[in-house]
């Protein structure tokens, strides 16, 4: 079984530049205090280190 991580929207991308709202959208993420049981991958964690400010990791399972 693959390790996986929850990722939570804390921000808004509202007045965030472009790249910073279609990270967002990449990760599966559009309103505020949503939730996604995401794969534990490097690309993964990349996109979650881009913007700190608007997600959190919420747990690590696996």
């Amino acid at each position: 079984m693959a390790k996986t991580i929850v990722v939570k929207q804390i921000g808004s991308p509202i007045r965030r530049p472009a790249i910073q709202r279609a990270t967002l959208k990449g990760l599966g993420l559009d309103k505020m205090n949503r939730t996604r049981e995401l794969e534990d991958t490097p690309a993964v964690r990349g996109m979650v280190a881009k913007i700190p400010h608007l997600v959190e990791i919420v747990e690590e399972r696996g």
